[in-house]
């Protein structure tokens, strides 16, 4: 039997690609002879880089930045095996796992880090750079990452006015003329896992501030002031980027990379699903297993697992999803092309314990299924 092994992180557990060695070790003491492939995948945030790097043959880059409250930490951007495309992550220097839930704070935590990874990566020669945009601690309109890359932004009595989501509150004047001249040469993809807009109901602050540490009234203040920023933007660079789809990604970042980085928006998934061939490597397979943190309704919202049992669809191909959590609205992943949906844990645990166990638990249930589809398969 062939089978291929595509899931996406389990945040804050697994990597993608330890997840996809686990799945593979409870098939393969079942079968030792099944035959396998392994293709980590990601939507945009948390491990872009490492699966694009890895299925290109590219080479990681270690850089000394500022992480979300600018404190020096060490994040690696990738170079592709073409030497000539830089893929970066905001989750790298800008993530919120970088911070604890007590540092969770929109008003002050900035992307000058995910600006210094674009610097380093521009520095490299690269004329293509892709940004994965999931994962941020920020709500900043990408006034840090701006920053790093000399653009100025000012307050009424000319201080800085770049740092968080404070900058936006304060902001009254930005001045492009120290912008890096060499990103008018290179071609930027914004990659992003959602369609958001940057401002309203559905904008960047309203929908993904909450988890970033912001309560109703600091919502109200950052969403009133993102819109303000928006018409500057607009002003300077003759771009309307308010409601354009994707604009609200890693808190209105997105927005930024349009207007002020000439950034081409795409799909997440189906960059990573063109860069790592997944169409060609499903040729011949008989079974996918994937899996990530927690499947619920949100996965068909351009997640990686969405795109995967899509293509796997087209092919009749079953798709074996296995999760750490089930949430609600999963009938319509099942239209989509999810034959099964299953949760790793085997008794009653904490969010905790599964995450501190989610290696061997993932193994035990990859294991347990393939049992019985083997058992089914041999029967055929």
């Amino acid at each position: 039997m062939k089978i291929l092994i595509a899931p996406d992180s389990f945040k804050g557990a697994l990597s993608a690609f330890d997840a996809a060695a686990a799945i593979a070790k409870g098939i393969k003491d079942v079968d030792p002879e099944a035959e396998i492939i392994k293709i980590p995948l990601a939507d945009g945030g948390e491990g872009t880089v490492e699966s694009l790097t890895a299925a290109t043959g590219g080479t990681l880059i270690p850089v000394k930045v500022k992480d979300p409250l600018l404190r020096d930490i060490t994040a690696s951007f990738g170079i592709l095996g073409d030497r000539n495309t830089a893929v970066i992550e905001i989750s790298a220097a800008s993530g919120l796992a970088l911070l604890t839930e007590a540092e969770h704070n929109p008003l002050l935590t900035s992307t000058y880090g995910t600006g210094q990874l674009i610097k380093a990566a521009l520095d490299s020669g690269c004329k293509n750079i892709i940004i994965g945009l999931g994962g941020s601690a920020t709500n900043d309109g990408g006034l840090g990452m701006l920053s790093a890359l000399g653009a100025k932004f000012y307050t009424d009595n000319g201080h800085d006015s770049s740092i968080g989501g404070q900058g936006l509150i304060n902001l009254a004047a930005i001045d492009l003329s120290g912008l890096d001249k060499r990103i008018a040469s290179v071609h930027f993809i914004a990659a992003c896992d959602v369609k958001n807009p940057l401002t309203g109901p559905e904008g960047s602050t309203y929908i993904f501030g909450p988890q970033k540490g912001a309560d109703k009234s600091m919502l109200d203040l950052l969403d009133k002031n993102m819109a303000r920023y928006a018409k500057m933007a607009e002003t300077l660079t003759g771009i309307k980027v308010d409601e354009m789809p994707g604009a609200g990604a890693a808190g209105g970042l997105g927005a930024a990379a349009f207007a002020f980085l000439g950034a081409e928006m795409q799909s997440g998934i189906e960059l990573v699903m063109h860069t790592v061939q997944l169409e060609k490597q499903l040729a011949g397979v008989d079974l996918v297993f994937t899996g990530e943190g927690r499947i619920d309704a949100q996965t068909s919202f351009g997640k990686a697992l969405w795109g995967l049992a899509g293509l796997a669809q087209k092919y009749g191909i079953p798709v074996i999803a296995l999760t750490g959590s089930i949430g609600t609205g999963i009938e319509v992943l099942y239209k989509n092309g999810f034959t099964g949906i299953f949760a790793i844990a085997d008794r009653p645990m904490t969010l905790e314990q599964s995450m501190l166990q989610s290696s061997s638990l993932l193994e035990s249930a990859a294991r347990r299924i393939f049992l019985l589809l083997d058992s089914l398969y041999k029967r055929l």
